[in-house]
């Protein structure tokens, strides 16, 4: 949330004490596109967080479908954003956000998992 936060401070309000708009992405998708997928992507984690608090609901109960390919998801893109910032430290925001998203959502494969062992 913090780096959506930094990205509309710099690209609406020029605020100088904060890295350039380049620094907070990478320009794979044009901004106008991406501040509501980021927008999007952050009330579906709340929602996942509500449901874990409440220990109910759509994304806290156990499915069968659900663990193994979140798990294989979270880890193939924890590992290309490991490679991106191996071959490519062009950017570390966007990257240390991609390996906090990434553990998101191996933290929410694993509950999976577990549970429904």
């Amino acid at each position: 949330m913090l780096r959506v936060v930094g990205q509309v401070l710099v690209a609406f309000f020029e605020v100088g004490f904060l890295p350039p708009m380049q620094a907070w992405y990478s320009g794979l998708m044009p901004y106008r596109y991406l501040l509501p997928s980021q927008i999007l992507l952050m009330a579906l984690m709340a929602k996942i967080c509500v449901d874990f608090t409440r220990r109910r609901g759509f994304f806290y109960e156990p499915k069968r479908p659900l663990g193994t390919p979140v798990l294989v998801f979270g880890y193939l893109y924890l590992a290309a954003m490991i490679a991106r910032a191996v071959l490519l430290w062009d950017r570390p925001i966007p990257i240390v956000f991609h390996w906090v998203l990434a553990t998101y959502v191996l933290i929410v494969g694993h509950s999976q998992r577990r549970r429904l062992q």
